[in-house]
């Protein structure tokens, strides 16, 4: 079974540059490999990093890099899953000391999700180096959109090092609308936003985002040998959940069935390439969720046969965002009405909520889709300001 429904309105974009996805650039230097072109810039300041397991120069941690130069690194700031990349989603990490740089780590996903001003009055640059998989509601550009509210608030730069997106070959989904904006969606951008965090950090910027109109001191490192077409597969996994580039390219279609009854494998070897529940209506194929050190702590059915479908078998950059996985098990579902089983997170993982009252009616995709045709028309317009790369 495909799982790929592209907007119409693409199409022509989307011919154009086929012919190079699915080729992984060798001459590709992320930001952070042009040391060339950040260093300088950060010669006899006071430092903080923002960063995770992802921040690598080759195998060498960006940490150690800027470190073994001779910077002063004052501390670091964690986003969700933490400096090492090993908490479970939505899991609260705690401040501390990395064991190996003996530098304070500050937690961007504790009892705050925003930096204290206490933290940056010592500093005078803040580096975001962190591996984003072009999804709204993937929770590192709200952390990315925080510190530099925090930046501009304190008079700090701040530098993006920016690296390829692996779903940056297109965009799509309905546009959050602003009453719905939460740590999961803080930006009036499409589901999949086509954008490299150095290019959605300039829209951020240019369009007055930030609180109270600030405008953050942005210095965007780019790349080298990046274009949006190309099929770049992330060396690191980007979080726990997310192991390989189908379950990046599946992630922005199943992460609505996480305010559902169904499960998407967390608790399994193959988490968002699986859907399933403990009803044979389901499906025939089966899977039994499990606490995974790293992975997933007591997840949704541990213990239990889950019916459902296994989604492994497809091409990862075939795939684009979809609702027909939702709609299909919404179709299966006996209890329509519970289907749905926390709304108001549904609701803002999709960014409104009539999303889910016209699945609900019976639309069709093809219907939903035109509904948000307009909206996704002007997004593709501001878009092309911002864009670094072809």
């Amino acid at each position: 079974m495909k799982l790929i429904i592209s907007t119409l309105i693409f199409v022509q974009l989307f011919t154009a540059c086929i012919g190079c996805i699915g080729q992984t650039p060798t001459q590709l230097k992320t930001g952070a490999e042009r040391t060339e072109k950040w260093l300088s810039l950060l010669s006899g300041k006071s430092v903080g990093l923002l960063v995770n397991q992802t921040s690598l120069i080759g195998r060498v941690h960006l940490v150690d890099s800027i470190l073994s130069h001779g910077i002063d690194v004052k501390r670091i700031f964690a986003p969700e899953h933490g400096f090492r990349g090993n908490a479970d989603a939505g899991e609260h990490v705690k401040d501390g000391i990395d064991e190996t740089t003996k530098i304070p780590v500050i937690s961007l996903y504790g009892e705050s999700r925003k930096p204290n001003d206490k933290y940056l009055k010592d500093l005078d640059v803040v580096v975001f180096d962190v591996q984003d998989v072009g999804v709204r509601f993937y929770t590192y550009i709200s952390s990315m959109h925080y510190m530099m509210e925090a930046c501009a608030r304190n008079g700090v730069e701040f530098i993006v090092l920016d690296r390829p997106n692996p779903n940056g070959d297109y965009f799509d989904g309905p546009v959050l609308e602003p009453e719905f904006r939460s740590f999961v969606g803080m930006h009036p951008i499409p589901v999949v936003h086509g954008l490299t965090v150095g290019e959605l950090a300039k829209m951020i910027n240019g369009e007055g985002w930030l609180e109270n109109n600030l405008t953050c001191d942005l210095t965007v490192v780019g790349m080298d040998g990046y274009t949006h077409s190309i099929f770049y597969e992330l060396p690191v996994k980007p979080s726990p959940n997310l192991p390989n580039m189908l379950s990046i390219r599946l992630y922005p279609s199943l992460c609505f069935f996480e305010a559902s009854k169904m499960s998407v494998g967390r608790g399994t070897m193959f988490p968002f390439q699986v859907v399933g529940a403990p009803d044979s209506i389901y499906g025939d194929f089966t899977f039994t969720p499990g606490s995974i050190d790293g992975m997933a702590k007591h997840p949704k059915y541990e213990g239990e046969v889950c019916y459902g479908r296994d989604y492994r078998g497809l091409e990862p950059m075939k795939q684009e965002f979809s609702l027909e996985p939702l709609m299909h098990f919404y179709r299966l579902s006996p209890d329509k009405t519970g289907f749905i089983s926390r709304r108001e997170w549904f609701n803002l993982l999709s960014g409104n909520d009539r999303l889910i009252k016209k699945i609900e009616k019976g639309w069709s995709e093809e219907k939903i889709r035109k509904s948000w045709n307009s909206s996704l028309k002007k997004y593709g317009l501001l878009r092309e300001k911002y864009l670094l790369y072809p």
